[in-house]
């Protein structure tokens, strides 16, 4: 005959709905033992490290000596050249390509989303350059660009249109970065496009019993219920602008005149070229909390914006 199990007497005394409960916290946090590690290990660990090495003056191969807050005050005294050329391209660079690519990516998925011939061979169009590596996109695009050979202003020449030194000229540089950015945008319509095609369409045929037109479809219907994936998409393009940094580095590696040296392409110069890895740990928690500031504006402004259809209303 089979002895009933003995039962410790604290966890005997506890209600059965309990015991389940933290048996299946037991279990819950093994499953997810490795991701929780790997978290802690590949993300929380460096972020701590950078935080500590940004008051140190520290370079690969040597120990880290605590200068407490020198590396911020020799960043924003101006001491170093470069720090604000990086801010001002990095800043003009995204307040000028995020707001536009979020226009043209919703307006292209606006098109891609009515019935037309070939609307499957389009899609696949414009997401194509996203599978394309963007260091081999930059150079291709780089050798188009090229102001002496390169294909763009060789048809431009041939329509009689004015050329332009693209990536070689001060003034220019910036915005032809911008226009590249537009090539990778791929992601963002597909996003797009499976937003609006989860708009009901009884919505669209009461405006039309209404009398309206597209453009009352447009702006009453489909730019309302498309915010949340307006808001989105905004988010994700202002975290990706702060941190590009494969364009400038193969297509111009900072230059000309340092106008395309982006914020991370001076945090690599500074770590990994000229090895002061406590300067460039200063500037990475710098860009940490400049993105978590424009993130949480985001956020704030998107609570009187942004329409969630599960919450009936704005949220």
């Amino acid at each position: 005959m089979k002895s009933n199990p003995v039962i410790p007497e604290p966890y005997a005394a506890l209600p059965k709905g309990k015991r389940k409960s933290g048996q299946e916290l037991r279990y819950g946090l093994l499953f997810a033992s490795p991701v929780l590690i790997g978290y802690l290990l590949f993300v929380l660990f460096p972020i701590v490290a950078s935080i500590y090495l940004s008051f140190t003056t520290y370079s690969v191969g040597t120990l880290p000596k605590w200068i407490g807050t020198a590396n911020y005050e020799t960043l924003f005294s101006g001491a170093d050249p470069f720090f604000y050329p990086a801010v001002t391209a990095t800043f003009y660079y995204v307040f000028v390509s995020v707001p536009l690519g979020i226009v043209i990516s919703f307006f292209m998925a606006v098109l891609l989303n009515q019935k037309i011939k070939g609307r499957a061979f389009f899609r696949g169009v414009f997401y194509l350059p996203v599978i394309i590596p963007l260091a081999a996109s930059s150079m291709v695009w780089m050798w188009l660009l090229q102001p002496d050979f390169g294909i763009v202003n060789y048809v431009l020449e041939l329509l009689h249109l004015p050329t332009s030194q693209w990536l070689g000229d001060t003034t220019s540089v910036v915005p032809t970065l911008i226009l590249f950015s537009f090539w990778t945008l791929g992601n963002t319509i597909v996003i797009f496009l499976a937003g609006l095609q989860g708009i009901p369409a009884h919505l669209y045929d009461a405006i039309e019993i209404d009398g309206g037109g597209r453009f009352h479809k447009l702006f009453y219907i489909t730019i309302p219920m498309s915010s949340s994936i307006i808001f989105f998409n905004t988010v994700i393009a202002f975290i990706n602008g702060f941190q590009a940094f494969v364009q400038p580095s193969v297509m111009t590696q900072g230059g000309p005149n340092n106008k395309s040296l982006f914020y991370v392409l001076y945090l690599f110069n500074e770590g990994f070229k000229s090895s002061r890895m406590g300067s460039a740990s200063a500037i990475a928690v710098l860009l940490f909390l400049v993105i978590a500031l424009f993130t949480a504006v985001i956020f704030f402004f998107s609570k009187s914006l942004v329409y969630y259809e599960g919450k009936g209303g704005k949220s």
